[in-house]
């Protein structure tokens, strides 16, 4: 579900997905064993969970007005809270100190006031507040039991735009913000179910999106200055497509939306808004994830998802040359933004071994300079594991692709234990990146092999619908296969293969447990779905924009509810006869707590061992760095009691 840009950036920075980016070959191979051997003399050094969470968590890459500081979310006092960067000192100043996890949306743009977004313990009930200069914060949306959503502000600053469900808790209505009194007036009533992408720049213009089944969704635009006009299509098609608004030009003549309607892969198409016609803008052998631009329309910006790495071109936008960046250190870049003035350039570099870093570079010049040092200075760097995308084939010959992180040290003598790595969604997708759990993990002597099952986006169209009201079948059969792929490395102890995930991930672990009781030997399920009836009918009511595309997917309760039963581990549990821990927060609004409580009771029935952690100020992920250690810590000590013992060392 697409939002602002500055919150996909939060949902970017503190996921805990999975990736690599690396190619094998023989050479490589070769040269691996070589080095497994010098490492298999040099133990590795063993960390603690909390010594991995002490590596801080940045997102966020806006200037201020004057381009003196970036507003940027952090973790570093455990809680996600807002902090002011001088890009010229790297001093961070704490602009708030909540207790409640709390994330930035968008510097004013003619002023230093804030916009920041916060729910109430992982309840998913985002509001949208103010920060004033003297520190004082106002909600915006006081109201009960409603969300909100920052859309955009107009070019001049004058007016912000944010959708609120208070009218309907279905639909998403957007307002009109004056940006100095805050006084706002309702400009599109959204009784049909649209969802609202973004705001021309000169506050004409309103993108919206529709969404007929998973495969199948129309671009509306909407002229404000008409009071009596209706959304238009510019999307008519015959054939199911997916055509999604994405941004307007900074001089708002054009839109820029995506399409798969060309072939297997997401383009970017523009639409003149005068002569309403339609031209090819960008397009890759990959999915293209986004596009926007620098503040006059100088720069351009593109984000390209190529094998599970994210590929940024920053086009300039008058030779229609590629920038030319500085040498930077290896990684994906992310959140690239520039100055209002377009001489400065802010972003993230983030590598599997390396957490997000805020660099900041003047246009032109031989270096950036790293504004960040996220990783915890007590871990050697060396210590950390890198990945690799290998890809097996399933029960059907299908390729499947797959992101392999082996354990320091792990070789045909030293064999290792492994888990099998399940992402959310449906039709998520394990990435490159870095993240705290999988390291420690790894770090421990699990081998983590994140699977991109069929139904994965990133892949193609026609492999992302393969698992349509299929789930927990041949979906469930590519993660079986993939541990089989697990089993045939040498480096693998063949008898002591787990599985784990979260959301999505945590049904296909419990799923495994039910359908396949004898492949995996533990399952760590994190917050996953077990009873499928009742999630279905227990969506959140905010939801409503694409819930005919989720049916379309999962199936419609009204008539499929006799497959949801067969598919959901809850109504099998009796099955489950391997170890099981499971994860939950008791403020998830998508997969209730009773959807957990209920598993581990049924399956404590079994007399199988069971460990159960629930997290009272956490929703549907867990946001608070000491429940995320502990968690972590829950994980590892869980294999290590029932999947393996790996060797004792000390630990740091």
């Amino acid at each position: 579900m697409k939002t602002s840009r500055h919150l996909s950036a939060i949902a970017l920075s503190i996921t805990l997905g999975l990736g690599l980016s690396a190619c094998s070959n023989s050479t490589n191979n070769a040269a691996s064993a070589v080095k497994d051997t010098v490492i298999a003399q040099s133990p590795v050094q063993k960390y603690d969970a909390k010594t991995f969470f002490e590596t801080t968590t940045y997102f966020g890459s806006s200037f201020s007005a004057d381009g003196s500081s970036i507003l940027m979310g952090s973790d570093q006092s455990g809680i996600f809270n807002l902090y002011k960067m001088d890009i010229k000192t790297g001093k961070q100043t704490a602009l708030t100190d909540f207790k409640d996890t709390t994330y930035p949306v968008s510097w004013f743009p003619n002023d230093d006031r804030v916009l920041l977004t916060q729910d109430d313990g992982g309840n998913e009930l985002y509001h949208l507040f103010v920060r004033e200069t003297d520190g004082t914060v106002k909600d915006l949306t006081d109201t009960e039991n409603t969300r909100a959503n920052f859309v955009n502000f107009t070019n001049d600053g004058a007016f912000f735009y944010a959708t609120t469900n208070e009218r309907d808790p279905k639909f998403m209505d957007l307002y009109r913000y004056d940006a100095k009194s805050y006084e706002r007036t309702l400009v599109f009533e959204n009784k049909l179910g649209f969802e609202v992408a973004e705001v021309s720049p000169n506050g004409h213009f309103v993108s919206l999106a529709k969404m007929h089944t998973n495969r199948d969704s129309d671009t509306y635009l909407l002229d404000l200055r008409k009071r009596t006009s209706k959304p238009s299509i510019i999307s008519e098609h015959t054939e199911p497509a997916n055509y999604s608004p994405m941004t307007f030009s900074p001089d708002s003549k054009q839109l820029y939306y995506s399409t798969d309607a060309k072939g297997e892969f997401s383009q970017v198409w523009q639409y003149d808004l005068q002569s309403e016609k339609h031209s090819l803008a960008i397009k890759d052998n990959w999915n293209v994830r986004f596009v926007y631009f620098s503040e006059s329309g100088k720069y351009r910006v593109s984000g390209v998802n190529a094998d599970a790495s994210t590929r940024i071109t920053i086009l300039d936008t008058a030779t229609g040359k590629e920038v030319v960046l500085p040498k930077l250190p290896a990684g994906d870049l992310r959140s690239v933004n520039f100055s209002k003035d377009e001489q400065t350039v802010s972003f993230y570099i983030n590598s599997d071994t390396s957490p997000s870093n805020l660099f900041v570079w003047k246009m032109g010049n031989s270096s950036a300079k790293q504004l960040t040092q996220a990783l915890n200075p007590q871990i050697n760097p060396k210590d950390l594991v890198a990945s690799e995308v290998v890809r097996f084939k399933s029960f059907d010959g299908l390729e499947i692709p797959g992101l392999l992180f082996k354990p320091k040290g792990a070789s045909a003598e030293n064999k290792r234990p492994a888990v099998v790595f399940v992402h959310g969604g449906p039709g998520g997708q394990s990435r490159t990146g870095y993240s705290a759990m999988r390291q420690h993990l790894i770090n421990h002597g699990y081998a983590v092999f994140a699977v991109n099952n069929r139904g994965s986006s990133g892949y193609g169209k026609t492999f992302f619908h393969l698992d349509d009201k299929n789930h927990g079948e041949n979906d469930l059969q590519d993660i079986v296969y993939g541990k089989n792929y697990l089993q045939s490395l040498d480096w693998i102890n063949a008898d002591k293969i787990g599985v784990m995930g979260g959301s999505y991930g945590g049904y296909m672990t419990a799923a495994a447990l039910a359908f396949e009781p004898e492949e995996f030997k533990v399952g760590i399920d994190i917050f996953g779905v077990t009873n499928w009836v009742r999630t279905l009918n227990s969506i959140p009511p905010w939801w409503e924009s694409f819930k005919k595309a989720l049916y379309d997917e999962m199936g419609d309760p009204a008539t499929d509810a006799e497959r949801h039963r067969a598919i959901s581990p809850l109504f099998h549990a009796q099955n489950i006869t391997k170890p099981l821990m499971v994860i939950q927060g008791a403020n998830d609004p998508r997969v209730l707590k009773i959807e957990s409580d209920e598993l581990v009771e049924k399956v404590k029935q079994n007399g199988v061992p069971v460990e159960y952690v629930v997290f009272d100020d956490e929703g549907h992920g867990f946001s608070k760095k000491t429940n995320r250690i502990t968690a972590s810590e829950a994980y590892v000590d869980f294999l290590n009691t029932y999947l393996d013992t790996p060797n004792k060392m000390a630990v740091k």
